[in-house]
Order: structure tokens, then sequence, then C-alpha cells
């Protein structure tokens, strides 16, 4: 009985928590379980996205959606793992990177920008910038915004499917409201002091976690000389 209440569907709210040296665990394939995201603002005539993930995946997968009342796709960055490659899509329209090596069970730190004026779109991954593409819609993104991590919407806030849904681990999500500098998307990728995002920033975030999403300790390597000496018991 305890194990079925445990599933139940749990909400949990945090306003502005400092999650530097967290990560958020999607641990189940679900058409329920996410995270809501909410920005500190809605003026989007540009924008920047960055997150890390980790995941074994092999099946299509959504690692940032963005719906408004007018588009469920307003800005999406997705897998499409029949095309072999990251999406991001704007108003509904899309443009593809393929080649990557999107490894599984490691960490991948992507960046993409886009700017409203010019309707350019650049993709970074893991440190590397991949080619500018252009997507013809150039309106600026201010409907009535929300933000999933977890599920890809096919409605506004809703419409999920299972088999689209993230499993692993994600964090270090930040949005900006502009196309931050190569040096500053740089800066994020090699976990430096960069700016931090002035709509979503991930050491002062405002989210709604839905049912089975946890918060953890980020998992990162360590170096031979940070293990434990022989006959010392404190570990770690």
């Amino acid at each position: 009985m305890k194990f079925l209440v445990f599933l139940m569907i749990m909400v949990s709210n945090a306003a502005g928590m400092d999650l530097s040296g967290k990560m958020f665990v999607f641990p189940q394939e679900t058409n329920t379980a996410h995270v809501k995201l909410i920005p500190a603002n809605v003026n989007l005539q540009s924008l920047t996205v960055c997150h890390r993930s980790f995941t074994d995946l092999k099946r299509d997968h959504s690692l940032f959606s963005l719906s408004s009342t007018n588009d469920h796709n307003h800005f999406l960055v997705f897998m499409n793992w029949a095309k072999q490659e990251i999406q991001s899509h704007v108003h509904n329209l899309f443009v593809g990177y393929g080649g990557l090596d999107y490894a599984p069970n490691k960490w991948h730190s992507i960046c993409t920008t886009w700017n409203s004026s010019s309707g350019l779109v650049q993709m970074w991954f893991n440190g590397q910038p991949l080619v500018i593409k252009y997507i013809a819609f150039t309106l600026p993104l201010t409907t009535n915004p929300i933000i999933i991590v977890g599920q890809e919407q096919d409605s506004h806030g809703g419409g999920f499917d299972a088999k689209q849904s993230f499993v692993g681990m994600m964090c270090d999500v930040h949005m900006w409201n502009y196309v931050i500098s190569p040096c500053e998307i740089q800066k994020y990728m090699k976990e430096k002091n960069f700016t931090p995002g002035n709509v979503l920033n991930w050491a002062a975030l405002n989210h709604q976690k839905t049912e089975k999403v946890l918060t953890e300790n980020k998992q990162i390597g360590c170096h031979a000389d940070d293990a434990p000496t022989p006959g010392n018991s404190n570990l770690v």
C-alpha cells in the first residue's frame, strides 16, 4: 500500500530554488512525470537555451519544450531518433542537426540560440558550434509560454506521449531572452563562471515537479588523487 501511495501523482513546488550541484532525475518512462519551469519574463524577441542531459534512450525524446496558446512547438529541442538528429523547432517549423556524437550514458551540453529579427538558429553541442541555419518565421515568442522538461507538449501544457518522454538526468538549465555570446556559451560548456539566464536560472529556479521526478546531487567524475587511501574509512 505504501508503495502504491509513493507512486501516486505528486506535485512539488519550489520558488527560486538554488539547484547548483543538483540534477533532476527522470527514472521512468511515463506520460505524466515532468517539471514545469516558470520564466522570470516572457518577452522573448530572441533567446538562448542551455542544458545538460544524460540518457541511454534509443528513441525520440524531448529535451526542452516551450508551448504557447498558438503553437505547441513554439520552441522545442527534440531528439529525432529515426533521423539521428537533434532538432530546433520555432513556431512549429524546424531545422535538424545530424552527425553528432550523441553517445548514451554520457553528459551532453547543448545550447540553442534563435534571433527573431534574422530568423537564424544555431546549436552548440559539447562545446562545438554547429552551422547557423534559417527558420523563416521571425515573430517573437510572447504568447503565454509554458516550459516543460521531461515531456514534449502536443497541446498547451499537456498532450504528453510516454514514447517522447525523457528518461535520465538533466541539470544546469538556463534561458536568456537574447543571443548570448560565443564566449559565454563556451564558459557554460566548460562549467566556468558565466552570466546566468535572465529567463531561467538554475541557481534560482522557480519550478513545479509533477509525479516521479527526483532532485539529486549531480554525479560527476573524481580525480585519482581524490580516491580514499588504503585503510581510510571516510568514504564519500
